[in-house]
């Protein structure tokens, strides 16, 4: 069983660090996105797929939830489970489209340093313009999801941090209540990177997760 991990945005796969102690004896998967063709959340997830034909399980913060959800869409047999924080399952409404275009504009017009107090997180140095925009392309293009979250047979344990600006908690309960195997774990006073910011707890979690996930089938 592979576990893939998929990092948020604009971090990169270097955010899992504090769960490296967590992962290690697993087949572990961790891709960097921005270097990945195009800017779609499900081309990314082909590109992904296209390394491996192994069962699974996605471990996805923010974005890469994203694509999690993409996976489990594009191969549900290989898929034992979905282990994600700060995903929506729905698209972006018209409201949050406005405002990618707005990021967007402002990243071409202005550069990273005008764009950057408005990021969920500052961005790593070594991210370029070009690999923002394209991410932030794929986030706003995203298709729905919460016809992924309903038919999953295996569990989806989604983490929001009781803080978190972009995926309030009640949000999070539904779609964890719509999921035949959810589970939600709310972690009073964080925000929405939880797997940093509450990381014992977090890694708690996880491990059973895992424990869970390997052992379903």
């Amino acid at each position: 069983m592979k576990v893939v991990l998929l990092h948020a945005f604009p971090l990169g796969p270097e955010m899992w660090a504090p769960q490296r102690e967590v992962l290690e004896g697993y087949d572990v998967v961790a891709p960097n996105l921005y270097e990945l063709e195009g800017s779609s959340i499900d081309g990314w997830a082909e590109q992904i797929w296209d390394g491996f034909d192994d069962d699974f399980v996605a471990v996805g913060g923010s974005m890469g939830g994203y694509v999690a959800y993409a996976l489990a869409r594009l191969a549900p047999e290989r898929a034992r489970g979905l282990f994600l924080t700060g995903a929506r399952a729905g698209a972006d409404d018209d409201a949050r489209k406005a405002a990618r275009n707005a990021a967007i504009r402002t990243l071409r017009e202005q550069g990273i340093e005008a764009w950057a107090p408005t990021a969920p997180a500052p961005p790593p140095p070594e991210r370029t313009i070009e690999e923002l925009i394209r991410a932030t392309e794929a986030l706003r293009d995203r298709r729905d999801s919460t016809d992924v979250v309903r038919r999953f047979q295996g569990p989806l344990w989604l983490v929001v941090g009781s803080e978190d600006p972009f995926l309030p908690a009640d949000e999070a309960r539904e779609i964890v209540a719509s999921a035949p195997k959810g589970r939600l774990e709310v972690l009073e006073g964080a925000g929405h990177f939880t797997n940093i910011e509450r990381r014992n707890r977090f890694n708690e979690l996880l491990r059973e997760f895992l424990a869970e996930a390997a052992g379903g089938r």
